[in-house]
């Protein structure tokens, strides 16, 4: 098989050739563009799930979808290191533009711009030298007194009405997309919430869509009680094995190949559904067959090149950051769910290690920090990876 016609391209957040299963949560907001363009009222969008499923590919089609209404659209990736204020303002800077090129007046979209600019600039301290202070790329002059409080929760609920309205002018809205929203301070969640709140309200045209892990759902409820009420959350899962296999399917017969029947069945139990997984498999098996059909056999001799691969690129590089204690932690919960992505009391950790529980918060603490673990619920835990444990098993 022609490697250079090979339609299969495993990465972090690079669009699969076929984006499959994914139709419900693209009709849902498709209407959700419709009726907040029309005044009606909509909840923001929040996708949750474990990573590898497809989040960050979503997200993009979304912003894509957004910007072909006339939307205007930014799109930031949080950092648990940065505060919410500069990412924010590039992002909406970005969405500001979208929508001045099809303003009438331009001294609007200055007044906007300008709030904007007041905005960012206090993610300074007040008493930052001048070359310690960002700079936000806005050519036009600030216009003090709203979004410049330095209260996150006032400013951005400030900025986002100033940027709605701008909007609402064009008949159109705003969308802001926020990938890994579980790793946002405290303060700038609640501040998102409150905001959220506050334009569902006015029924202004701007919706947040965010993604991130399983727990990201809880981490918005311990900040805003209403944060239950106030998003609509989708569980982004992995495909069912007639999406499986379309995604599989499709793009080899643009390329005049195909799959044989039980090399699907192959793939299937092998990528376990998860789309990141099926292109990883999906280009192996490609490459290491001969002509089409490509065959379970083919399939057979590219699974180890293509676990080798993950090892490095998918798992390695997540193990390599845990520390020889959080590595511990790991194995522990992979021993004791024989490799299955299924979550684990944190009591039968410890007595599987022989240790206190109590010495065993830090590492579990800093896993969840990292982004490696979730809480399931109280008391358990879980890989944000799947096939993390299988993974570590054959790691000893």
């Amino acid at each position: 098989m022609d490697p250079v016609r090979n339609p299969f391209a495993p990465g972090a957040g690079q669009r699969p050739p076929e984006l499959a299963g994914r139709d419900r949560e693209l009709d849902a907001f498709e209407i959700v563009l419709e009726r907040v363009a029309r005044g009606r009222p909509e909840r923001s969008l929040v996708l949750t799930g474990l990573r590898g499923v497809g989040k960050t590919v979503l997200l993009g089609e979304l912003r894509s979808m957004a910007v072909r209404a006339g939307w205007g659209a930014g799109k930031i990736e949080a950092r648990p290191d940065a505060d919410l204020r500069r990412p924010l303002s590039a992002a909406l800077h970005r969405a500001v533009r979208d929508l001045a090129v099809r303003h009438p007046d331009g001294e609007r979209v200055a007044e906007v711009l300008g709030v904007l600019k007041a905005f960012a600039l206090r993610s300074a301290p007040a008493d930052a030298k001048l070359r310690d202070r960002w700079q936000p790329g806005i050519d036009v002059p600030v216009r003090t007194g709203k979004a410049d409080s330095g209260d996150i929760e006032i400013d951005l609920v400030e900025l986002f009405t100033e940027v709605a309205t701008l909007a609402a002018d064009l008949e159109t809205g705003v969308a802001i997309l926020i990938d890994e929203m579980q790793d946002l301070r405290p303060d700038d969640v609640s501040a998102l919430c409150a905001a959220c709140h506050e334009l569902s309200q006015s029924r202004s045209p701007l919706v947040v869509v965010g993604a991130g892990l399983p727990h990201l759902p809880a981490v918005l409820s311990a900040s805003k009680s209403y944060s239950e009420r106030l998003f609509r959350y989708a569980r982004i899962g992995q495909l069912d094995r007639a999406d499986a296999d379309f995604a599989l399917l499709a793009p080899a017969e643009r390329e005049d190949a195909t799959f044989e029947v039980d090399a699907l069945d192959a793939l299937y139990e092998r990528s376990g559904g998860y789309p990141y997984f099926v292109q990883a498999y999906g280009k192996a098996a490609w490459d290491a067959a001969a002509r089409t059909p490509i065959s379970a056999a083919d399939v057979k001799v590219a699974a180890p090149d293509a676990e080798a691969e993950l090892a490095v690129g998918f798992f390695g590089s997540r193990f390599e950051r845990a520390t020889p204690a959080e590595r511990e932690y790991l194995r522990a919960m992979a021993e004791l769910t024989d490799g299955r992505d299924e979550p684990v009391g944190t009591s039968g950790i410890a007595e599987h290690l022989q240790r206190r529980a109590s010495s065993l918060s830090p590492a579990r603490d800093s896993l969840l920090k990292k982004g490696l673990v979730f809480s399931a619920q109280r008391g358990q835990i879980a890989f944000t990876v799947p096939h993390f444990g299988r993974y570590l098993l054959a790691q000893t």
